[in-house]
């Protein structure tokens, strides 16, 4: 499994001498147990007591405290229109990234939708290369062609956000077969939103993934709102993890970042056996929809200050860190700070940087024996793609 310390390294000196402490001691793995148990479909439930570390806690922390750092500021970069176009943001949902990451390695793919920038820094990218990617430079993951929902690291195989609700589900299902022919026992999580649960292509990949028993994880980030609808006004039936009634499912707290990590580690194993299985993890995105949604118009800002006190994936990992003495406030509050500065670097770094080249705007679109070479700068005719 990968160790959640190094999912994004830690450049400050303080930071690596406060995970020292714990990584050059004997200390004792700590158990656990999950806010909330988990709710079964066709399967048995995995326990709730989760092993896991003080240097990992302390990862979890930062890790996330960057995340939820990066998403205010792309908040700031489109408001003063530096980012153009979709920008769909992830504060709430980061345990969602970061449990996942900590149960699987970087040899198993993922997938998702447009909600992705979080995501890709989790699977090793830096926010640099993420507010490149939005601001259009040519240092971004996509090389400033895919912009905020069209991230990119086949180093690490992230397969990419993708913008149309619901298509790449079969991209996930696709990766998932050929992992069954390479049976090198990796799996793909492919993630998709309660908005893209009703949509015809998600059903029809899970029904040949579950023909094939392919090693897929389908995870539905249940923020509870598809765009401006509540998911109770666009599902008769919300209860995501028991919508295939041939497919098992497990319904997970998505804003406890070890219950994440313990439902994905059970389901890893799952699919290796016995083929897909759906796990629905309750989130909730304080941001709207996208930059366009105010997110407000649908939803009571006490019910959005309700799961900011009671629930927020952070405050939850500071508390326990804070009550296991693990680090002081104090020192909390000095990677809080660092956290802030690295994040101002890497704005400041991809405002420098350069535009793309037009001479490379049909460069990585098309695979050159296909007739991408018919594309370029000249502009001649755009040869058939298909026969």
């Amino acid at each position: 499994m990968a160790a959640a310390s190094s999912l994004i390294k830690f450049k400050s000196p303080f930071c690596f001498l406060l995970l020292r402490r714990f990584s050059e001691s004997p200390a004792e793995p700590l158990t656990m147990e999950t806010s909330l148990p988990f709710s079964a479909h066709k399967c048995d439930p995995p326990p709730r007591s989760v092993t896991t570390s003080p240097s990992e806690l302390l990862s979890f922390f930062r890790n996330m405290t960057l995340m939820r750092r990066m998403e205010l500021a792309a908040d700031s970069l489109y408001k003063a229109k530096l980012v153009r176009g979709f920008c769909h943001l992830y504060d709430g949902q980061e345990a969602i990234a970061i449990g996942m990451e900590a149960a699987i390695t970087r040899r198993d793919a993922i997938i998702t939708a447009y909600r992705d920038h979080c995501i890709y820094v989790a699977r090793g990218g830096s926010p640099f290369e993420v507010f490149a990617e939005l601001m259009g430079r040519r240092a971004g993951c996509s090389k400033g062609k895919g912009g905020s929902m069209h991230l990119y690291k086949k180093d690490a195989s992230f397969y990419g956000g993708h913008g149309i609700v619901g298509a790449h589900a079969p991209l996930g299902c696709g990766i998932a077969l050929g992992q069954k022919y390479s049976k090198e026992g990796t799996v793909t999580f492919m993630i998709y939103g309660d908005g893209a649960a009703n949509q015809g292509q998600l059903y029809e990949s899970l029904n040949m993934a579950a023909l094939w028993d392919l090693p897929v994880v389908l995870v539905c980030e249940n923020n509870h709102y598809g765009m401006g609808t509540a998911e109770w006004r666009a599902s008769k039936n919300p209860a995501y993890y028991k919508r295939a009634d041939y497919v098992p499912g497990l319904k997970v707290d998505g804003m406890d970042v070890l219950a994440v990590k313990q439902a994905c580690k059970f389901a890893k194993e799952h699919v290796l056996q016995n083929g897909p299985i759906v796990l629905e993890m309750d989130t909730y995105r304080y941001h709207g929809h996208s930059m366009s949604d105010p997110g407000s118009t649908y939803r009571t800002r006490d019910e959005i200050t309700g799961v900011r006190q009671d629930r927020d994936p952070i405050e939850r990992v500071r508390k326990l860190i804070l009550s296991l003495e693990l680090a002081s406030p104090s020192e909390l509050k000095d990677i809080e700070k660092e956290v802030r500065k690295e994040t101002d670097e890497a704005i400041a770094k991809a405002k420098e940087s350069p535009m793309p080249d037009p001479s490379e705007l049909f460069k990585d679109v098309c695979v050159e024996s296909y007739g991408a070479e018919a594309c370029g700068p000249d502009r001649k005719e755009v040869k058939a793609v298909l026969p």
